[in-house]
């Protein structure tokens, strides 16, 4: 089972609370001392309101860096710590173990200070504090550890904080992700509902026309067109559904023969043409949304009285295909799809023909993108409308 990870203060505070522990470790053996060793009640009292001080100051410092709340006056903070920590041992001497004082201060010095800054301030420290080691009379073998430990407690100071940054950022970047995945996939069904919806409902409101124009004069036309309605609204109902759980197929040799059926009750002429027996099952489902798109805008958006779509499977070599134009000529094996309609010059504005913009378009671009493949949409000057879709045969 995963562990639980803490909120970012709590976190923060057992940072702090092990480093108070650890600063304990450094001073506690030689206040022990001073209290049952020397027996000295104003040396004691001394060091453990130095001790008190220097702790509590350097937490503070700590927990304020760790929350990110930063600011010029904690350099006045690491300069009072290094101070008292340095006066410690020629106030009280350093045979009773307040030479441990003179690491207290490294463990903020990558923390409060600037990299650079921080890189030179440690190396002076660390040659400092050996040299006022041997000046109080330091060992050698303590001052061989003073010079050993101070880097490597201001490296350790600098890990700690540069560790607890990182795990927030990456805590964030998770959220943003997670929020970001929840953003997808609303667009996707926001898309897939406006696909599947907008064509069932403008073939239903179609045939809701027809059967109005009928209704006086052929109550058989009515008939039927009622019984196409009826099961147009359930096939809609089943598409929704299956939307909703996410594993709608779309069929091209489906979408084509709604697309034509559809077309031509509207007046417009519109065949199916024959699909390549050779046709990859990958490339089905992003040109029958394609289909779908391009008949509701054929529909809502233009005045067109023929419809002419084309499925060719092109060779890998750019001969396949000789009468491409040198800008689609293919170079690699894939499956185009071609769609013109003669409404592009009966309505004014980005949205005659199949349309030029909005979400329908928007959500083919992505689709083809997605699955590696090309999409164009526009007007030409001979008052048609293009819509061109090109997709790899193969994998991608």
């Amino acid at each position: 089972m995963q562990p639980r990870i803490p909120r970012a203060p709590v976190i923060a505070a057992i940072i702090v609370a092990l480093t108070s522990v650890s600063l304990a470790g450094l001073l506690l053996p030689a206040l022990w001392d001073e209290a049952f060793g020397r027996r000295d009640p104003g040396r004691a009292v001394l060091g453990l309101a130095a001790a008190a001080g220097v702790c509590a100051l350097y937490g503070r410092l700590l927990w304020l860096n760790l929350t990110r709340r930063t600011g010029p006056a904690h350099r006045l903070g690491l300069a009072a710590i290094t101070a008292v920590s340095w006066a410690l041992p020629a106030l009280l001497g350093v045979d009773t173990g307040w030479g441990n004082a003179l690491l207290v201060p490294a463990g903020l010095i990558a923390v409060v200070l600037p990299a650079r800054q921080a890189v030179a301030v440690a190396a002076a420290g660390t040659i400092a504090g050996a040299g006022y080691g041997l000046v109080l009379g330091m060992r050698p073998l303590a001052v061989l550890y003073q010079l050993v430990a101070f880097p490597m407690v201001t490296f350790s100071g600098f890990i700690t904080v540069w560790l607890f940054h990182v795990v927030q950022e990456l805590r964030e970047a998770r959220a943003e992700l997670a929020r970001s995945a929840v953003g997808e996939e609303r667009l996707r069904f926001a898309r897939d509902l406006h696909d599947v919806l907008g064509h069932s409902l403008q073939a239903v409101a179609l045939r809701a026309e027809v059967a109005e124009r009928f209704a006086d004069r052929d109550p058989e036309r009515v008939r039927k067109e009622l019984a196409e309605i009826q099961t147009m609204a359930r096939e809609a109902v089943r598409d929704v559904r299956e939307v909703v759980r996410g594993h709608r197929a779309t069929s091209l040799r489906t979408e084509l023969d709604g697309m034509s059926a559809v077309l031509r009750a509207a007046g417009i002429a519109c065949e199916r043409p024959d699909l390549p027996t050779d046709l990859p099952a990958r490339v089905h489902e992003p040109l029958g949304w394609v289909v779908r798109e391009a008949a509701t805008n054929i529909l809502r958006h233009s005045s067109a009285t023929w419809c002419s779509v084309r499925v060719d499977a092109l060779d890998a070599e750019p001969d396949a295909e000789p009468d491409a134009e040198p800008d689609t000529a293919p170079d690699a094996a894939r499956v185009r799809l071609e769609i013109v309609n003669d409404g592009a010059s009966r309505r004014a504005g980005p949205a005659a023909g199949t349309g030029t913009s909005g979400s329908g378009l928007a959500g083919l671009a992505e689709r083809l993108a997605a699955a590696g493949g090309e999409f164009t949409a526009a007007a030409a000057g001979d008052g048609t409308f293009r819509l061109v879709a090109a997709l790899p045969a193969g994998e991608t």
